[in-house]
């Protein structure tokens, strides 16, 4: 499907339930020859201590796959009561650990925005800081940001030096959260902040409609990308 649609490039989400196929799913991406740019995985405070940290890390140095690591941090219980630098301090923590982790093997981490706090990206940027390693950065997602929009134009060319990807999504204030690209109101002026903030790495697209082909869904919104790059003005590279 992915050479059909002419996609090179992958980032793999899973669940448990996926993992006795992991090796396979490697092994198909080698065969079609799509590069697999990053591993969605999540911890709590002490990944140290998670099982599937442990699989999806021996995972990548077994198959030699130097990669990103798209990292979301699962808040423990009494999270939200710790103060704000207490709350940065333990996010760091388990990045960091991470994040040393995956330089052993050639790996890097980005913090992956998912919604509540961890998903803001001023405190995403303070867990960066906090943990001072190259081998760290940020993936930003439209759609896990509808409540930033207001200041999107403020903080996201902020956040440039230090991205790894950015997702996109139809964006329309008050949801609904999952929307293919053109069908939202506010995606467009939001491309056009990317582009002249400088930012020149990888831009994803995502099927998150389970009610629609995977196929179909991809295509749509390649498609209707090219729509909104012609609307800035924008050529194809």
């Amino acid at each position: 499907m992915l050479k059909r649609l002419g996609i090179t490039m992958f980032v793999y989400d899973w669940r448990d339930k996926d993992i006795p196929t992991f090796d396979q799913e490697i092994d198909a991406l080698r065969e079609s020859g799509i590069k697999l740019q990053g591993f969605w995985l999540t911890s709590g405070s002490e990944p140290d201590k998670e099982k599937n940290v442990t699989i999806v890390l021996d995972l990548l140095k077994r198959r030699k796959l130097k990669t990103q690591i798209w990292y979301l941090l699962v808040p423990p219980p009494g999270f939200n009561s710790l103060s704000e630098e207490e709350k940065v301090e333990r996010a760091a923590r388990a990045a960091r650990h991470l994040a040393v982790e995956a330089g052993k093997i050639g790996c890097s981490v980005g913090l992956y925005n998912h919604g509540g706090w961890f998903g803001e990206p001023e405190n995403e940027s303070a867990i960066l800081r906090k943990v001072d390693l190259k081998n760290v950065g940020m993936v930003y997602n439209f759609h896990r940001g509808q409540e930033q929009m207001d200041r999107f134009a403020e903080f996201f060319p902020k956040i440039v030096p230090l991205l790894m990807a950015v997702n996109l999504n139809g964006m329309r204030k008050g949801g609904p959260m999952i929307l293919p690209l053109g069908e939202g109101d506010s995606e467009l002026g939001m491309l056009k902040i990317v582009r002249d903030s400088g930012y020149r790495g990888p831009i994803g697209i995502l099927n998150h409609d389970e009610n629609r082909d995977a196929e179909v869904g991809l295509r749509t919104n390649m498609l209707d990308l090219q729509k909104l790059l012609r609307d800035l003005g924008t050529r194809r590279s």
